[in-house]
């Protein structure tokens, strides 16, 4: 029995043109991506949703150009840029400037490059600069860029701009358009091969955000437009086949919610064929959706879908600076849930704004008409006060982000916890070389001034001084090296800014080869983002048997997965004998008098007391 859709035949009329299901589709991608940014510890694989975001636009566009060639002969390509611009750029202009002009009065530290990133946008290559000057798009710590998500966007520009040109080169060069099919699906696979091959787990922004290395979902999109063409589609399939099409949809579909949970973007499978497969699977999912004879389309098709599918590119486009600034002003770790609850609606407020009043109105405006309408208002100005209402706080939000924009470039300033880790990883440099070389200097164990700043006493302090030690970290570890080094004279420390634990296992083999692994490992990751239960796993399956692990749970009340990385932790210690809880989090949590301004890294104080809970814990199963 079919089930109705949600709505009436005189919408469904005027929808005619329109696969409702699509806007399903949309939905569940756009939240995956949400739920993903929000909650990276509940949905890890939430990235997913670009993919899907590729799928619908390579398959519709290529459906649209094809249709066009196949009936009149040519493309209308001037008429094709037209539209993606009157579709795309409103908004993305909006949060642009918008953006810009928070960023002018209320957070200058992100000014630096904020031309570029304005610049690369509105031209559509964001992407490539991130590539070169962007932060990974996995480290959730670092003082994050509002812009970071618009990659996917430098992606979709480029599409639409080169696509079109391609696919008439193709297809004018070509005889048969079963030719130009077999080539777009070659390119697919060329792409993921190259995703596969590019791929470096330390520096994974290449294959992320490249184009050629993201363009198997799009490629994938336009050779199903090939193989399924929507207007030949017969809506009077038999039941087998129909049967057939939903059992290969709900499949699909429930492997692509499955990999949302379950498909880590870290893990180097992802990127060896994972998200290929997965671009695959929404592929069979979006064919699905698409035919007429089948049902899945209209169970994709309700009110709350349409509603959040019609505003998927408003809400992708205005997460990140909700975020990014929400978060700027409250510490959401210790209430994740609830503050996800509030970003979201926040989001949904102003994509809901964003398209009423800016994304529909001026997806349909004659611009050329622009001259009389504004020489209207002029002449009518009180007839026109509602607009005018409008335009005055646009026109105060122009010279605002103007004043930012046009401003001069400042580098971003050092603050001293930066400071302090430059000046740190300068003395771990050369403290590990003469821990390496048996030259370590003596401690002395009777100096009164060390007693006082780690609060130990004579014989603690000389216990420390024979320990050996290998400790691996991130930004935290990093700023503590020369207390952990100065207490523990025998240690070798390998602390980096932004690590994230997935780089971990192969900084542990490195050691190991090197000589430098101990009996003792101290190990401080998660403050730059969740880690998988493999992950985990993989860390502790590098360090190996004959070893006594300390690891460090993370204080990072700025961060939606502090909770989540300390149970993993905790559950870990619990299950493992060789496994210790340094258990930071419960003894730095009622003393913020330890913490630099970021509530995250210490100051001089706090690097004392995290390195004595460090040495107190080992002397403890000592």
């Amino acid at each position: 029995m079919r089930i109705q859709p949600a709505f009436t035949e005189e919408q469904l009329r005027e929808q005619r043109h329109f696969v409702t299901g699509v806007d399903g589709l949309r939905a569940l991608a756009v939240i995956g991506v949400i739920v993903y940014h929000l909650l990276p510890s509940v949905m890890r694989g939430g990235y997913l949703g670009v993919p899907l975001f590729l799928l619908i636009s390579g398959y519709f566009v290529t459906d649209q150009l094809l249709h066009r060639w196949n009936t009149l002969g040519n493309m209308d390509v001037g008429n094709f840029y037209a539209r993606r611009l009157r579709r795309l750029y409103p908004t993305l202009l909006t949060m642009m400037v918008a953006t810009s002009a928070y960023i002018t009065v209320f957070a200058r530290p992100l000014l630096h490059n904020l031309r570029m990133i304005f610049l690369t946008n509105v031209f559509g290559v964001y992407n490539w600069w991130e590539i070169v000057n962007g932060q990974s798009y996995f480290d959730r710590f670092a003082a994050q860029s509002p812009f970071t998500h618009m990659w996917t966007l430098g992606v979709e520009i480029q599409f639409y701009l080169l696509w079109p040109i391609i696919l008439w080169l193709l297809l004018r060069l070509c005889r048969k358009q079963s030719t130009v099919q077999w080539i777009v699906l070659i390119l697919a696979v060329l792409s993921a091969v190259e995703m596969a091959l590019l791929y470096d787990p330390a520096n994974v922004n290449r294959v992320y955000y490249g184009t050629d290395t993201r363009a198997f979902s799009l490629l994938l999109g336009s050779w199903l437009a090939f193989a399924w063409p929507r207007r030949r589609l017969r809506a009077n399939l038999d039941r087998a086949g129909a049967l057939t099409l939903d059992v290969i949809g709900l499949g699909a579909l429930a492997l692509t919610i499955v990999a949302f949970f379950m498909m880590s973007g870290v893990a180097a499978s992802t990127y060896r064929g994972g998200m290929f497969l997965m671009s695959l699977v929404g592929m069979l999912l979006l064919a699905a959706i698409v035919h007429p004879g089948a049902q899945l389309n209209d169970w994709l098709t309700n009110p709350f879908f349409a509603w959040l599918g019609r505003r998927s590119y408003g809400i992708y486009v205005y997460q990140f600076p909700v975020m990014v600034f929400y978060e700027q002003k409250v510490q959401i770790g210790n209430h994740p849930y609830l503050n996800a609850v509030i970003e979201i609606l926040i989001i949904l407020l102003i994509s809901d704004l964003s398209y009423r009043f800016i994304e529909r109105p001026l997806a349909h405006f004659n611009w050329s008409n622009l001259g009389n309408t504004l020489g209207g208002w002029m002449t009518d100005m009180s007839g026109h006060w509602k607009e005018w209402a409008t335009a005055i706080p646009c026109a105060i939000l122009v010279i605002l982000a103007g004043i930012g924009l046009v401003g001069p470039e400042k580098g971003p300033q050092a603050n001293a916890v930066q400071k302090r880790i430059v000046r740190a990883h300068k003395q771990t440099k050369a403290h590990n070389k003469a821990v390496a070389e048996g030259k370590v200097p003596a401690v002395n164990t009777a100096s009164s001034s060390m007693k006082k700043k780690y609060d130990l006493s004579a014989s603690q302090i000389h216990q420390a001084s024979q320990l050996q030690v290998t400790a691996v970290g991130d930004s935290v570890m990093a700023d503590a090296s020369s207390s952990i080094q100065e207490l523990i004279p025998h240690s070798y420390v390998d602390a980096k800014v932004g690590r994230q634990g997935s780089e971990a296992p192969d900084v542990i083999n490195r050691l190991k080869s090197e000589h430098h692994l101990q009996k003792i490992v101290v190990v401080n990751l998660g403050t730059n983002g969740p880690m998988t239960p493999q992950t985990v796993q993989q860390i502790l399956d590098a360090i190996g048997p004959h070893h006594q692990i300390y690891w460090v749970n993370a204080h990072v009340p700025t961060k939606d997965w502090q909770g989540a990385v300390n149970k993993q932790i905790e559950r870990v210690a619990a299950k493992r004998k060789d496994v210790y809880l340094v258990n930071w989090f419960a003894l730095s949590k009622k003393h913020p008098e330890w913490f630099a301004a970021d509530g995250v890294h210490m100051n001089e104080k706090g690097n004392a007391q995290f390195t004595r809970l460090i040495v107190t814990t080992i002397l403890q199963h000592n």
